[in-house]
């Protein structure tokens, strides 16, 4: 918890997953568990710095797993934990209010469904 007290509940869950980029890290992670790297070639624009920023929020907020393999050269996972997953599935009504407001402006996603 960032920012309490909260006016609603809409207020606490987007403390969560408010701003560009977080959604957009949940969706990267629902197809699975990825690397850093990976993770940020799967999303157009965003910094390494930011990207750190984020999954350390999210990551702080019980939303994703870090986890650090003891190798030469270091390996670091992100997944969603189960209350990222749930999280994700929340979002779910909201993306698919997003596909008609895009089909309705005709407008093509720029990269990949979501």
């Amino acid at each position: 918890m960032r920012n309490p007290p909260y006016v609603c509940a809409l207020d606490a869950a987007f403390d969560v997953v408010g701003g560009k980029w977080k959604a957009l890290i949940l969706w990267a992670l629902d197809e699975r568990l990825r690397r850093f790297g990976e993770l940020r070639r799967s999303l157009p624009g965003i910094s390494d710095k930011v990207l750190a920023q984020q999954l350390r929020e999210l990551e702080a907020d019980g939303i994703v797993r870090r986890t650090v393999f003891e190798e030469t050269p270091p390996r670091v996972e992100y997944e969603l934990t189960r209350e990222g997953v749930s999280l994700y599935a929340a979002l779910g009504a909201l993306g698919e209010w997003g596909e008609r407001r895009m089909r309705a402006l005709d407008i093509v996603p720029t990269h990949g469904e979501g």
